[in-house]
Formats: C-alpha cells, sequence, structure tokens
C-alpha cells in the first residue's frame, strides 16, 4: 500500500528529521496557548472552534446555505481578528524579538522575586490597617501599555515605602490605579476599564470592579485594598478572592505571580510577617 511504503522508505536521518518536525510543531503550539493563557484571546479560540464545529455539522447534514456562510465567516474572519488583535499580536512578537520566551529563572531572580513579594505583602499590610484604598495592577504577559499611557509616569523601583506613598489620600496620584512592569513602577494615577459583568455583588465599589475588568481583558494580577473596610483582595485570570488574610494574600500572590515559593527564606529575615491584619 502506497501510505505504508511511505514509512518503509523512510531513513533513519528522515524519522529524525519527521521527529523534530513535529516536536518544534507542537512546542509552537504550546507557547502560543501560553501567551494566550488568561487574556481575551482565548475566548476568541473558543469562538472559533465552535464556529469550525457548526462547519462540520452543516457538510454533515446538508445544509448548504448555512455552510456557504461559515465559508465566508472563516474566510474574513482571520483578515478580522489580525485587525482587531493588532495590538496583542505585536505584544507578542516583541516578546519574542526580545528572548523572552526562552528565559531562565536563576538565584538572581529569585531574589528579586523575595524583594518584589516582601515589599508588596510590607505596603499593602500597612494600608490595610489603616484603610488606606489601593489598586495596584502587574504586568504579566499581556502588555498594560494602553493603560499605561493613561496615567503618571513614574519608571520607579518598587519599595513599600513609595507604593504607601503613591495611595496617601488627598495627594496628586492617589486617585487611580498603579501598574508595575516587570520590577518597576511604569506609572500611577491609571485609569482600568470597568467590568460589566451583572454577576458582580453591588456591595462592590469601583476599585474592585476595576480590578476584574483588567483582569478579565489581560492576564495581570491586580490588587486591592479597601477604602471602607481595610479589607485585601485579589484578581486573576477573571477570578477575585476576597478577604485574604495577610499570609492568604502572600501565598496567593506569589503563587499566581512567580509560582510556588522557593525554600531559601527564613520568615524571622521579615519581621513584619506574621502580624495580625488591622
Amino acid at each position: 500500500m502506497p501510505f505504508i511504503d511511505q514509512f518503509t522508505d523512510l531513513t533513519p536521518v528522515n524519522v529524525v528529521v519527521n521527529i523534530l518536525d513535529v516536536l518544534l510543531v507542537w512546542f509552537v503550539i504550546y507557547k502560543i496557548i501560553t501567551l494566550i493563557k488568561g487574556t481575551k484571546a482565548v475566548q476568541l479560540l473558543k469562538g472559533i472552534f465552535v464556529i469550525i464545529i457548526a462547519r462540520i455539522l452543516t457538510v454533515f447534514f446538508g445544509l448548504n446555505t448555512l455552510s456557504w456562510m461559515m465559508d465566508e465567516v472563516l474566510t474574513w474572519g482571520f483578515i478580522g481578528i489580525i485587525i482587531i488583535f493588532q495590538p496583542e499580536i505585536r505584544r507578542a512578537l516583541e516578546q519574542l524579538g526580545r528572548g523572552k520566551l526562552f528565559a531562565r529563572t536563576n538565584l538572581q531572580e529569585a531574589e528579586e522575586q523575595n524583594r518584589l513579594i516582601e515589599a508588596m505583602t510590607k505596603s499593602v499590610s500597612y494600608m490595610a490597617k489603616r484603610r488606606i484604598g489601593a489598586l495596584i495592577s502587574i504586568e504579566r504577559e499581556t502588555g498594560l501599555n494602553d493603560y499605561i499611557e493613561t496615567g503618571i509616569p513614574l519608571n520607579s523601583v518598587v519599595t513599600s515605602e513609595l507604593l504607601i506613598n503613591i495611595f496617601i489620600p488627598n495627594t496628586p496620584l492617589h486617585d487611580g490605579a498603579v501598574i508595575m512592569h516587570k520590577n518597576l513602577i511604569a506609572a500611577a494615577a491609571c485609569y482600568l476599564p470597568l467590568s460589566e459583568s451583572p454577576f458582580i455583588s453591588k456591595e462592590l465599589g469601583t476599585r474592585h470592579r476595576a480590578a476584574i475588568g483588567i483582569s478579565e481583558v489581560t492576564d495581570a494580577i491586580t490588587i486591592i485594598v479597601s477604602e471602607e473596610t481595610g479589607a485585601v483582595s485579589l484578581t486573576s485570570n477573571g477570578d477575585l478572592h476576597r478577604n485574604l488574610s495577610m499570609e492568604e494574600f502572600e501565598t496567593r500572590l506569589r503563587k499566581v505571580w512567580f509560582g510556588p515559593e522557593p525554600e531559601v527564606e527564613n520568615s524571622s529575615k521579615w519581621p513584619w510577617r506574621g502580624k495580625k491584619n488591622g
């Protein structure tokens, strides 16, 4: 049989090349899925799968008119996708050009991660005790440049003192969100998109609605400190985690931001740890 002959005629070199070819294809698919995970592109991908399944069903049941409509959607839909998602495609290509897809964590990065977690937890603990309202969004894979441009640029090193100072009431930068890019505070007083979900509790205010909104369209992590109650909440991938203790907040923040906590730190190094949230 011709199909069987295609495999029996392969040389060892061809076998290795074909295996590498398949592995590279799967690697590219994996990286694409990693890039769009937690973004609005995931919903788009689900919609494409629905259209493809509908197209197959129209052929199976002989629905010619509907089949023609599906063909038109698939033909012109990809052009529409490129136009609508041009910013996301551009940012993905920029990340690829910077070699970010192949970056590896080393000891220096782990130390920087611990420093960032310490600064975030210390500042949030301080503001929660004093009921200072705060909204902090942390950029991950999906770029937040569109939202950074709505605020006041800072490009400052992340410290707990600076974060606290920004959100002190009646100061020029306290109204709006702080957006972090890598290990820097990119901008303050930024505007985030408000969620339009009808399922959000009516008791949640603008900060929580903005935090949910940005998590629905990007993979950003957003931290909220309630001005009314001092409660600490966190959003990620469209999920809202409310009324977190400081231990829960630190654990969850580290997990969604960097992954499991490395066993290299002693809690005595951070004396502010373990204090109850007032």
